[in-house]
């Protein structure tokens, strides 16, 4: 239930336990199987599904006690699944292959994310990049070592647009020189800082773009739920039980019915955030997980799995193919 849900603030010490108003009355059964699953980043917009599902009970109702843990760069999923300290969690394509690479034992279950969140945000009554060509000559940020990075190479190459062409710019967690004007275009979580700069920019009466690399052809596999091979083989009945519940859980928080009810539980858990601006977040949100009426929540997308292994080859990130097909197990395939 909603106390599983633990809580973790980088800017000052909070109290160890965590009460939500409310959502501990849905609770559900007795207490059931325990498990941990460990999110890839910190709770806002992006967990909307797993947040709704643990306080609305749907992995009681299965069976199990799960106890959702915030990520962040000190906390790898991968990791604490290797260690046995979780039995699930959330990575992004990338660290996975990295980790197949290296010998860990992972497996894919479900892609929550059927697009890449990471764009570029701009201003285009400055800066103009209509299409992937109109990169050139620009100041571009990326995260050197980041995804980001990775992803951004793989564009320029794409459409055989040299380095020397490009200012590549260091970006870190101050965006100071995107407000500054100093640096064209900044890669975002479209869904959560996205949203959160353009409020601020538009508070100065300054328009926002997006550069979408996925519109450019290049696809970059964002949040997936893992597991281990052992846990498939030894129980799969509790993976196909958990992720049975997550999805559920996705697919109520993005039932426009359950709008308020998901903008609160999130908020309950991202207090920094406003509850408007948390609601934009869920909207935008929904385009990645459900870009269509037609897409199955969690579908597999070997394609663009295949897409982002080559990525890593061509960059030399990986040093040799990791079959990333021979990794994609889909729950309900179990």
């Amino acid at each position: 239930m909603c106390k599983h849900i633990q809580k973790l603030c980088f800017i000052a010490a909070v109290t160890a336990t965590v009460i939500v108003t409310g959502a501990c009355d849905k609770k559900t059964g007795d207490s059931g199987k325990e498990v941990t699953y460990r999110l890839k980043w910190l709770f806002n917009a992006s967990v909307a599904g797993d947040i709704y599902a643990d306080v609305n009970g749907f992995f009681a109702e299965q069976g199990l006690d799960v106890t959702i843990k915030p990520g962040g760069p000190e906390r790898d999923a991968i990791k604490e699944l290797e260690l046995g300290r979780s039995q699930f969690g959330t990575a992004s394509a990338d660290q996975v292959i990295r980790a197949v690479s290296k010998g860990a034992s992972v497996v894919v279950i479900a892609q929550l994310f059927q697009t890449n969140s990471l764009q570029w945000i701009y201003r285009p009554d400055k800066t103009r990049v209509d299409t992937p060509e109109d990169l050139r000559g620009k100041t571009i940020g990326i995260t050197y070592g980041g995804n980001d990075e990775a992803i951004m190479r793989a564009v320029l190459a794409k459409y055989n647009i040299m380095e020397n062409e490009v200012q590549l710019f260091s970006v870190h967690y101050d965006y100071t020189p995107f407000y500054e004007g100093k640096v064209d275009i900044w890669p975002v979580y479209r869904n959560t800082q996205g949203i959160f700069i353009s409020e601020k920019l538009s508070e100065a009466a300054e328009r926002t773009a997006f550069f979408d690399p996925d519109m450019a052809g290049v696809r970059f596999v964002a949040n997936s739920v893992i597991t281990t091979e052992q846990m498939i083989k030894e129980d799969p009945q509790t993976v196909r039980k958990f992720v049975t519940a997550l999805l559920r859980g996705w697919q109520k928080s993005l039932d426009p019915k359950n709008e308020e009810k998901a903008v609160a539980a999130i908020h309950q858990f991202d207090k920094d955030t406003s509850i408007e601006t948390v609601r934009k977040q869920l909207s935008v949100t929904k385009r990645f997980i459900k870009p269509s009426p037609e897409t199955e929540i969690g579908k597999i997308d070997a394609d663009a799995w295949k897409q982002t292994e080559n990525i890593m080859l061509e960059q030399n990130l990986i040093p040799g193919p990791v079959n990333v097909e021979k990794i994609l197990k889909p729950f309900y395939n179990l």
